[in-house]
């Protein structure tokens, strides 16, 4: 796995330099002036296609009726269901969420499974936003996800990637790792969901599901904001009285069907970036 890997970087960081990840963000030029984003690129549901999301939509509705209003017990029904695997909400649990942090990132985590998932979800928040790219910020997240014995190689190993030119050039930044005039630098990860793989004593495996909006928004914008997604796999130990990452491992997917709607115009997306802020997801 490349250094980018936890960040998402697609194939527009991974061209030259070993530093991308597996994700599939793609560098696209603009479609037409002063619309980077492909403002043009879809175009309107067209009547047939409409036609067709109504009538799918009715034939489920008629199935949903038929299937509600059937004879029998539904044992069998019960039967095909009963070996299905559940999912685990993560939702409120009525246990208290953490209250501290360091820096901005929660810290403090319940020694349990609830507590492993936020810790790796919120983790991701933090490897996957803008700040990794600033010296300070980065050392600051590294030594506070990572555990001790592995926070400082992984320093290291992230100085070397972020301060490399071609990689920065590669993903539109300059060589000091801000974006160009005018345009505004987007890295940020929004997990969908968590999923315990293993928990035993002081460590723990946990999946997180996530979509990565990554890209530059701007006029001039060659790179920009695109979405894609990852699941990432934490492995995490308990040190110092809280969840801590001792490596991780990235795939693709699983990846969505794209609806047809039309992308947004640069001016949009810078907006929609500086006004909304990130969340937090511990429980």
């Amino acid at each position: 796995m490349s250094l980018g890997d936890e960040h998402g970087f697609g194939d527009s960081a991974r061209a030259d330099d070993g530093y991308g990840g597996s994700g599939q963000t793609r560098t696209r030029l603009p479609e037409r002036a002063g619309d980077p984003y492909g403002g043009a690129r879809r175009g309107g549901r067209s009547s047939s296609r409409s036609l067709v999301t109504v009538v799918g939509v009715v034939v489920l509705l008629i199935a949903a009726i038929a299937f509600a209003n059937r004879g029998g017990d539904g044992s069998a029904a019960q039967d095909a269901t009963r070996d299905q695997p559940r999912t685990a909400p993560t939702a409120a649990s009525g246990d208290r969420p953490v209250r501290t942090k360091t820096g901005a990132i929660p810290t403090g985590y319940a020694h349990d499974a609830q507590g492993a998932q936020s810790a790796a979800a919120n983790y991701s928040v933090a490897l996957g936003s803008a700040e990794m790219f600033s010296t300070d910020p980065r050392h600051a997240i590294v030594d506070t996800v990572y555990a001790p014995d592995v926070a400082a190689r992984r320093r290291s190993e992230l100085d070397n990637a972020y301060s490399s030119e071609k990689f920065l050039s590669n993903i539109g930044l300059d060589k000091d790792g801000t974006a160009p005039s005018g345009q505004t630098f987007v890295s940020r990860i929004i997990p969908v969901g968590t999923k315990i793989i293993s928990l035993s004593g002081n460590t723990a495996s946990v999946e997180v599901w996530y979509t990565s909006l990554f890209g530059l928004s701007g006029e001039a914008s060659t790179n920009p904001v695109s979405e894609s997604w990852y699941t990432t796999t934490y492995q995490l130990a308990w040190v110092g009285n809280d969840w801590k990452i001792t490596d991780f491992q990235q795939k693709d997917g699983p990846v969505p069907v794209g609806r047809d709607q039309k992308a947004s115009t640069a001016d949009d997306m810078t907006k929609a970036v500086e006004e909304y802020g990130g969340f937090t997801y511990a429980r």
